[in-house]
């Protein structure tokens, strides 16, 4: 089986029931705290490739909110990736790496799915 990655920051309350749902599934996992170790332009540039950039990207948290206007508007892939990489805050929580298959946010019926697969 593929190493696990749990993509996150670790006073989330998703990740917390991200991080707990896999611990109930008795699954391994290793967390990657991206407040504390960063995040690097090529495993952005994955996930962005795999689940596209508007499902990487936090819209919903305080980090883009605070934005000027001009740098929310117009966003390509390449501003989100840029946006991400200064303030890892703004990646959606968490993102799951199965060995190169990416989850994005935490649902129960979806990580039931692909662990039950």
């Amino acid at each position: 089986m593929a190493t696990i990655t749990l993509y996150g920051i670790k006073n989330c309350d998703t990740m917390k029931k991200a991080r707990t749902w896999l611990d109930d599934w008795q699954i391994a996992y290793r967390f990657h705290d991206y407040k504390a170790e960063g995040i690097d332009a090529a495993s952005l540039g994955r996930w962005v490739e795999a689940l596209g950039w508007e499902a990487v990207l936090n819209r919903a948290g305080t980090t883009f909110r605070a934005l000027a206007p001009a740098e929310k508007t117009g966003l390509t892939a390449e501003r989100a990736i840029a946006l991400m990489l200064a303030q890892p805050a703004m990646i959606k929580r968490p993102i799951l790496d199965r060995g190169g298959q990416y989850l994005a946010g935490f649902k129960p019926a979806l990580y039931e799915a692909a662990f039950s697969a």
